[in-house]
């Protein structure tokens, strides 16, 4: 479950580097900001799913926290790309944020890490 947490997360992590660069080069529809937060973000992904594997302390607020971000980023490419905002995209990226961290925190638990 750990391995599959870790690519989930360094996937979108690369996927929105690579969506922020693209906008920034070329098509350019929104802000220089929007686009500078979108690759940070993705960096910290990638960086929170590598750590994550390895099971370093705080890696898995560290992915929560890029997880909301780009979460609000999406909010925001929604009304400024569209003028509005569709709920089924942003409910299946929810979902699919809270699957990688369920995915990370039962795939880094030992069996023997049962409560007294």
């Amino acid at each position: 479950m750990l391995t599959v947490a870790t690519l989930g997360m360094v996937g979108y992590g690369l996927f929105s580097i690579v969506a922020g660069l693209l906008d920034l080069l070329w098509t350019s529809q929104l802000e220089l900001f929007a686009n500078f937060c979108s690759i940070f973000l993705g960096i910290m992904l990638v960086l929170a799913g590598v750590f994550t594997r390895v099971k370093l302390p705080g890696s898995l607020a560290l992915a929560l926290a890029a997880l909301f971000g780009l979460q609000s980023l999406a909010l925001h490419d929604a009304a400024h790309l569209y003028d509005q905002i569709a709920p089924e995209p942003q409910i299946a990226r929810a979902c699919m944020g809270l699957i990688l961290v369920v995915l990370a925190y039962f795939g880094g638990k030992k069996e023997d890490d049962t409560p007294l």
